[in-house]
C-alpha cells in the first residue's frame, strides 16, 4: 500500500501553526500511517484513513452538513479511502456521492483540518478509529442537493451556528478556523 502521499501531506501539515492538541493528533496519525501498511483499507480493523469535505459557500458563511444516519449526528461529509492515497480526491468523491453536488472546487490541496475519532461498533463492524484528513471544498449553495441513504438530511448551516447542531470539539475547531479566514 503506497502511503508516501499521505505521509507527505501529514508532515507538511505538522509544520503549520498547530495548537498542542492538533500537534499531538497529527503526530499520532503519522505514527499510525508509518506503522500500518494497510491504513488506507477498511480491513485495517483497529482504524483506517478517511477523507472529509468541509464544504463551504464562496463567502465562508455557510457549510454543508449531513445528518449522518449511522452516527445520528450532524457532520461534514466524507468517507473511507478504500485504498486511495489521494485523500483530497477521496473527500471530493465522497462529497459528490453524499450530496449530489457537481460544482465542487477544492480550496487547497492541503488539509484544512486533521482529526482522530472513535467510531462505535455497529452490527457488523467493531469499534475502531477514523484518522481523518479534512479538506475545505467550495460549492454553490443554490445547487440542488440529493440526500442519499447514508444520511437523514443535508443542510446548509451558518458556520457560526454549527456547534448548536454538533458541539464536539472537532466541529468547533473547523468553525473557528473558518471564522478566522473571514477576518
Amino acid at each position: 500500500m503506497h502511503r508516501e502521499p499521505v505521509l507527505k501531506l501529514l508532515r507538511q501539515y505538522a509544520q503549520g501553526e498547530l495548537d498542542a492538541h492538533e500537534a499531538a493528533t497529527t503526530a499520532a496519525i503519522i505514527e499510525f500511517v508509518e506503522n500500518h501498511p494497510y491504513c488506507l483499507l477498511r480491513s485495517q480493523l483497529t482504524g483506517h484513513l478517511t477523507g472529509s469535505a468541509w464544504i463551504v459557500d464562496p463567502t465562508r458563511r455557510k457549510t454543508l452538513l449531513t445528518h449522518h444516519r449511522k452516527l445520528d449526528k450532524w457532520l461534514q461529509l466524507g468517507g473511507h479511502a478504500d485504498g486511495d492515497p489521494d485523500l483530497s480526491a477521496v473527500a471530493l468523491r465522497e462529497a459528490r456521492e453524499e450530496s449530489g453536488l457537481m460544482g465542487l472546487r477544492p480550496v487547497s490541496p492541503k488539509p484544512f483540518d486533521i482529526d482522530r475519532h472513535r467510531i462505535p461498533a455497529s452490527k457488523d463492524v467493531l469499534e475502531h478509529w477514523h484518522y481523518d484528513l479534512r479538506f475545505m471544498i467550495e460549492a454553490d449553495p443554490t445547487e440542488p442537493l440529493t440526500v442519499t441513504d447514508e444520511s437523514h438530511d443535508l443542510a446548509w448551516v451558518e458556520v457560526d451556528q454549527v456547534t448548536k447542531l454538533n458541539p464536539e470539539e472537532s466541529m468547533a475547531r473547523m468553525v473557528r478556523k473558518t471564522l478566522a479566514l473571514r477576518e
